[in-house]
C-alpha cells in the first residue's frame, strides 16, 4: 500500500481535476460576473462563512497575482481564531449574516462570494440570501455531494434545511468536488476513521481558477485588470502603491 502522503497527494490531485474537468463553465460565468461588476467599479466581497472555509476571504484578499478590489469579509464571529467552539456556535445562527453583510456595506452591483465547503449553515445560507436582497450577484464555492449527504434535521442546518447550492438567490454555483467526510485517506487501525483534509485545497483551487478566469475576461473586455504584485520582489511595493492610494477606505482591511 502507498504511502499516506502518497494517497493523500493521489486523493487531492484527483479531486482538482475533478474540478477542472466538470466546472469550466461555471468557472467562466463566476469570472464574467467578476469582471462585469469590476468594470463598473463595484467591489468583490468574499465571506468564507465558518470554519476552515474562513480562509477562503484570506485566499482572495491583498494576494499575489489576486485581484486587488475585493472587499474580504473577515467575521471573528466564525473565526477559529477567536475560539473554535465558538465559531460552531456563530456560524449556525439564524440572521446573524445580515449585520455582518450591513457592516460590510454589500450592495447593488457587486458580486458577493460565499465560500462554504459543507453548504448548510444558517450564516451560509442567509449570507446569500442577504447578499442577493441588496442587490449583489452571488457566487457560490460549495460541495452539493456534503449538503445533500447531511439530514435536514441535523443541528449546523440552517431552519430552512436548505443547501447553499439550490439556492435561487445564488447566480453561479462552482462544486468545489469535496467528498462526504472532507477528509480522504483511509489508514488501518483508525476503525474506518479518514485522515487528511480536502476542503481547504478544493476551495482554495476553485477560488483561483475564478480569478484567473475573471483577469482573462477583463482583458477580453479591453481592460487593465487591477492586479496585486508581490511586496517581495522588486519594485512590488512600488508598483502596489497605485492600488493602495486607490482603494483604501474602499477595502476594510486594507
Amino acid at each position: 500500500m502507498p504511502a499516506a502522503y502518497e494517497q493523500y497527494r493521489s486523493k487531492i490531485l484527483g479531486l482538482l481535476q475533478e474540478i477542472a474537468d466538470k466546472e469550466g463553465e461555471n468557472i467562466k460565468k463566476a469570472g464574467r460576473l467578476i469582471a462585469e461588476a469590476l468594470s463598473k467599479d463595484k467591489l468583490v466581497y468574499v465571506y468564507g462563512t465558518g470554519g476552515h472555509s474562513y480562509m477562503g476571504a484570506e485566499e482572495m484578499f491583498y494576494r499575489t497575482g489576486g485581484l486587488v478590489p475585493v472587499n474580504a469579509i473577515f467575521d471573528p464571529g466564525v473565526s477559529l481564531s477567536f475560539g473554535a467552539t465558538r465559531s460552531t456556535f456563530v456560524e449556525r445562527q439564524p440572521g446573524y449574516a445580515k449585520g455582518v453583510l450591513e457592516y460590510y456595506g454589500v450592495g447593488e452591483g457587486d458580486v458577493l462570494v460565499v465560500v462554504n465547503a459543507y453548504g448548510i449553515n444558517g450564516v451560509t445560507i442567509d449570507a446569500a440570501i442577504e447578499g442577493k436582497k441588496r442587490g449583489a450577484k452571488v457566487i457560490a464555492i460549495t460541495s452539493p455531494t456534503f449538503s445533500k449527504f447531511i439530514p435536514p434535521d441535523h443541528p449546523a442546518r440552517h431552519p430552512s434545511k436548505k443547501n447553499l447550492f439550490e439556492l435561487e438567490e445564488v447566480d453561479v454555483v462552482i462544486d468545489n468536488h469535496m467528498p462526504v467526510g472532507d477528509a480522504v485517506v483511509e489508514l488501518e487501525g483508525l476503525g474506518g476513521a479518514k485522515v487528511g483534509p480536502s476542503s481547504t485545497m478544493v476551495n482554495a483551487f476553485a477560488i483561483n481558477c475564478m480569478v484567473v478566469s475573471a483577469i482573462e475576461a477583463m482583458l477580453e473586455m479591453g481592460l487593465e485588470p487591477p492586479v496585486w504584485i508581490s511586496s517581495n520582489m522588486p519594485g512590488g511595493d512600488e508598483a502596489n502603491k497605485k492600488h493602495i492610494a486607490k482603494y483604501r477606505g474602499r477595502l476594510k482591511h486594507l
